[in-house]
């Protein structure tokens, strides 16, 4: 029988799971929508059904574990808590719902945490002992790796880096705070930067031509790699307060190397040229030199399949 873990990756959207093997192989995969499920039993016997149907239309596998990704998940006490984007309120003992259903462990953690361990376990950070990952989307989510383990903190809920103050009194945040740096370096962020810098810029910008509404990360990329002054300024600045970020994160934990995943990175050396050169303008000067800002090792179409079954291999490699 070959063993396998399954992943889970909950969000506001989508469900998405699969079955992954010890080497990082993803043997089969599903996916529904978290919204169709408003009531979350009808979730947990959805997911554990499909589960089950993955399972038996693959002969000769044998399920070790569920490991799963989710936004306020708690990992020391298996539960989703108080999560915005989720239809479920509350505190959500998810892992003893799961498991009264299929008889197997079952690990919850927070969405970034799990990208950290897909890192640790199929990615760049395989021979790894400190290490971060910044997953860099509409938010900012962390990963923390110190000493080859996880910080999840007394609470379960350590390593909000996103959340730390880069500007008192600065952008307003969805977590009520101001200044965070998610408002800043992310690729909402990034948004935010482009549109006060076409109302405080006299320079001509294709970007001018796009709604306020629906002007996208994406498109600034897409400017700034046709030379577009606004969105060169936009990602620069961007890159900027990241840095600023990672260079206090250092700091702290003194990581071998910063991995970055996410769409912003999507813009490729436009993005980690001025990183880099900004880490090391902030950056303590003992820690100069000593930290690497890397792209992601694993493959964006199946990292958050991959980082959640790793919490399950991680495990059994302990």
């Amino acid at each position: 029988m070959k063993e396998v873990a399954a992943g889970v990756d909950i969000g506001g959207t989508n469900t998405i799971f699969g079955l992954v093997d010890k080497t990082g192989d993803v043997i089969a995969e599903g996916r529904f929508k978290t919204k169709d499920f408003p009531e979350i039993g009808n979730f947990v016997s959805s997911l554990v059904d499909a589960i089950n149907n993955l399972m038996e239309t693959n002969s000769n596998l044998k399920l070790t574990g569920i490991g799963i990704g989710a936004p306020n998940a708690n990992y020391h006490k298996g539960t989703i808590e108080h999560a915005p984007n989720l239809s479920w309120k509350g505190i959500v003992p998810l892992a003893e719902l799961i498991r009264k259903k299929i008889d197997v462990p079952v690990i919850v953690t927070n969405d970034a945490n799990a990208a950290a361990m897909g890192e640790m376990i199929f990615g760049g950070a395989k021979e790894m002992k400190d290490f971060i990952v910044l997953t860099l989307g509409t938010g900012l989510g962390s990963g923390i790796v110190i000493n080859g383990e996880m910080v999840y903190g007394h609470t379960g809920f350590a390593g909000e880096l996103g959340h730390t103050t880069v500007f008192p009194g600065g952008r307003d945040c969805g977590c009520g705070k101001q200044g965070c740096y998610e408002t800043y370096a992310s690729a909402s962020g990034l948004v935010r930067t482009a549109l006060q810098l076409l109302s405080n810029m006299r320079e001509q910008s294709s970007l001018r031509n796009i709604l306020p509404s629906e002007l996208t990360a994406k498109q600034i990329t897409e400017a700034a790699a046709q030379n577009d002054p606004v969105a060169l300024k936009a990602i620069d600045y961007t890159a900027e307060v990241l840095a600023l970020g990672i260079a206090n994160a250092v700091a702290f934990s003194s990581p071998e190397a910063v991995f970055l995943f996410g769409g912003l990175t999507k813009a490729g050396e436009m993005l980690f040229g001025p990183v880099r050169k900004y880490v090391d303008k902030y950056i303590f000067p003992v820690f100069k030199g000593t930290v690497e800002i890397l792209p992601s090792g694993v493959t964006e179409s199946n990292a958050a399949v991959l980082g959640a079954a790793a919490l399950v291999w991680k495990e059994r490699i302990n």
